[in-house]
Order: C-alpha cells, then structure tokens, then sequence
C-alpha cells in the first residue's frame, strides 16, 4: 500500500514539509491503542537471531535510523515502534541554528534518491536533551557537528560542547565531521585536525564513570589513501568504529532533473560506493573494527551485501522514504534467515 498508494501522494508536495506532516501524523495515530497496535503488529520482527553486541551495547536488532531524520529527538519513539533497532539524532550543533536556505530538499524519482542541503537545521543540543530524558530503553546514537558560524580552529569546542551535554543521554556518539552542507567541514577529515578532535573526545570519555562509544561517519567521496588515513585514525584513537558512509557529492549517472542541485547526494545512486568503502576498511583495518553501514539500502538484498562486506549494523533513511517501513521489516527477516 505505501509504494502504491502512500508515497505517490506524499511525492506530490515539497518533501521538507511532507517529512514533518508524515512525522506529525505517526506521532497522533500511535496515541490510538487500536491504530497503534496495528501499525506495530503489521511492521514488527522480532526474533533472538537478530540480536548483535556490538560496542558493548546489545542491539535488539540490527536496522537502524540514520542521522538526519529525526534531528532534533522529536520522533524516535515513533521510529521505534517501526520496528528500527536503533535511532540516531541530530546532527546536533551547541546552539540552535535554521539551516541554510529553503528550497534545500530535493527528490530525484528517477534515480530513487535524495539531494539535501539541510545545512545542521537543529534547536540545539539543549532542546535534544529534553527530549531525550525519557527515552527509556531506546538505543540513542548522538550525531555531533560544529555550528556554522564556529571555524574550523574552535571545532575542536563544538564537538566537546555537545559531547559534555549529550553524553548522560545517549548510548553512543557519532563525531560528523564528511556533511557537504556545513562549509568546509569535510576539512575536518583530514588527519590532523580528525585526529585532534577525536583525541580530545577520548580524553573526555576516559574520566566519565562510564565510557560511551564514539564513531567517526565519513564520506563517500574519500580516496584510497584517505581512507588508509581513516584507518590510522580510528586505530591510533582507539574510537569504536566508523559509519560508512555519509552522503555524496558526485554525480555520475544521474538522470533526474534536479542532478545539478547543490548538496549531498543520498539514496540508490550510492548503494555500491558505500559498499565498497566498507569493504575497503574491513580489508585493510588490523583490528577490524565495527563498521555501521548505510547508504543506497532499498532492500533487504542491499542490506546483505552491507553485512557481507563487514557491517555489523546498517542505517536507513531515503530507502526508508521510497519504500516504506516495510523495508525495515524485510531486512531483519533476511538477516535472520542469514543467521540461522
């Protein structure tokens, strides 16, 4: 029903103000016992195959949200209810900030893909907290980014900011340093201000009464020797892992009008490259370390090759807005037929 009645109607308006109404709608219909009960029954998997520990957090399964959708910790126990495993917020800035200029949303139908140049639109790391106060079991990644206006010599503040605040709150942090949309972030995946940030991250963690892991999301768009770079990072800081990977900004093969939008490109165009980004790490990398993947997963055969290549998690978000949250429960009946 969601492919064929559902989404093309919500494809006919602007997809920023579709995202909020659709986001809005959930929140009510999941207040109605009955609808609430149908919507989970209709979508849940749950099964012990699809337990994983990983960082030392056991993840009830394995699908994920990925950052972006669920910026400011307003509909994660939505999301949940889905069927995800894990929901990651933000990206997260110390201060509210609105974002760069609308329109900055874009579908390309043709391509089953998303350019956004969103540009860190969030309430700030205060707002997310008081969300975040009852979120009970849910496992909660903490996406951390710097503030437009901050350079990128006192980026080293912003992430410690965040970090400080959100660290009572969440299970786990992802250091985003690969958006396109924040002016000269991706400067800050070079090795040594990655390696300053990450280090003074790990700092803070060691003295807090219990440690939280920290991951670095990367971009697509990094050569070889880059992620040989990567890899010495992780495994010089000792951070948990990576995800891999964030969006694009290629665009090769593109058929659809809007290609030449400005932005991070998202969704099936990016499924291989992400692929290959994973691989490439977890055949390289000596201590092997855990690897969240995402990018271009429209199906449950998409979501395999990701664990196959070395994921031990994955992450949906434009899959998840061109096929429903059906996509969510397919994955986790193919995992766990995968494992058993």
């Amino acid at each position: 029903m969601y492919k064929w009645i559902v989404r093309p109607t919500l494809f006919l308006f602007d997809p920023e103000r579709v995202h909020y109404f659709t986001t809005t709608l959930l929140k009510v219909l999941l207040k109605t016992p009955l609808v609430s009960y149908l919507i989970k029954s209709t979508y849940r998997f749950e099964s012990p195959t699809l337990e994983q520990n990983v960082f030392d957090i056991l993840f009830k399964n394995p699908v994920g949200l990925a950052a972006g959708f669920d910026k400011n910790a307003e509909f994660y126990k939505e999301m949940h209810a889905l069927g995800f495993g894990f929901i990651e917020i933000g990206t997260v800035t110390p201060k509210p900030q609105s974002g760069n200029p609308k329109k900055r949303l874009f579908r390309l139908k043709e391509d089953q893909a998303i350019i956004n140049r969103m540009g860190f639109n969030n309430k700030g790391v205060i707002a997310a907290i008081e969300k975040l106060k009852t979120k009970g079991d849910i496992i909660i990644g903490g996406n951390i980014g710097k503030n437009k206006v901050t350079p990128n010599e006192e980026a080293i503040k912003d992430y410690e900011i965040c970090f400080e605040a959100l660290h009572p709150y969440v299970d786990y942090f992802v250091v985003n340093v690969s958006s396109p949309n924040t002016p000269d972030l991706r400067a800050l995946q070079d090795k040594k201000p990655l390696l300053e940030i990450l280090s003074h991250l790990q700092q803070l963690n060691s003295v807090k009464p219990k440690r939280k892991p920290i991951l670095l999301k990367i971009a697509p768009d990094l050569s070889n020797s880059q992620l040989f770079d990567i890899i010495e990072i992780v495994e010089e800081t000792k951070i948990s892992g990576v995800i891999a990977t964030n969006t694009t900004i290629d665009r090769q093969g593109l058929k659809s009008k809007n290609k030449t939008e400005m932005g991070g490109l998202s969704g099936k165009p990016l499924t291989a490259r992400s692929t290959e980004v994973i691989s490439f790490l977890k055949q390289n990398s000596k201590s092997k370390f855990p690897i969240i993947g995402v990018g271009g997963i429209h199906s449950a055969e998409d979501a395999i090759e990701k664990f196959d290549a070395g994921a031990e998690l994955v992450q949906l978000y434009t899959g998840f807005v061109y096929e429903g949250p059906q996509l969510v429960k397919d994955i986790k009946k193919a995992y766990s037929k995968k494992k058993s």
